[in-house]
């Protein structure tokens, strides 16, 4: 009985949150209403035992949390908040010198300290076993 009453709660809840990410004309409330409809779903996984799929759901907040931690750290929402400048003067500010597409392109394809290719090709694989997952549990026997 009470999984019945969890998975009304969370049926609603991903059904409210997708029509109004749906109907929204703001870019950020759309993506906090999908942000809800991915826990909503990623409740359903855990309500049906389905923990994987369920941890898969939930690791972007781990993503988000990370991208809140440096922001702070380097007051980045002092910095904005503070500021009497324009915009295209704190842009300035915070960029520095500015850095050319070269740098920025070898920092994603490199596979050296702080190069970014291993992390893309482990969420890739992370992302492909999900998929396979979700294939996996779709798929009805005969």
């Amino acid at each position: 009985m009470a999984n019945i009453v969890v998975f009304i709660i969370l049926a609603a809840v991903i059904l409210g949150s997708a029509i109004m990410c749906v109907t929204t004309k703001r870019i950020m409330r759309a993506a906090t209403f999908l942000l809800f409809v991915l826990f909503g779903v990623a409740g359903i996984y855990f309500l049906l035992d389905y923990t994987f799929l369920g941890a898969a759901q939930i690791a972007a907040l781990a993503g988000f949390a990370t991208v809140i931690f440096v922001l702070l750290k380097n007051k980045l929402f002092d910095m904005c908040l503070t500021s009497d400048e324009s915009t295209s003067q704190l842009v300035g500010k915070l960029s520095g010198d500015g850095v050319s597409m070269d740098v920025i392109g070898s920092a994603l394809m490199g596979s050296e300290k702080y190069q970014y290719v291993l992390p893309f090709e482990f969420i890739s694989i992370f992302l492909l076993a999900c998929i396979i997952g979700g294939i996996v549990i779709s798929r009805k026997d005969k």
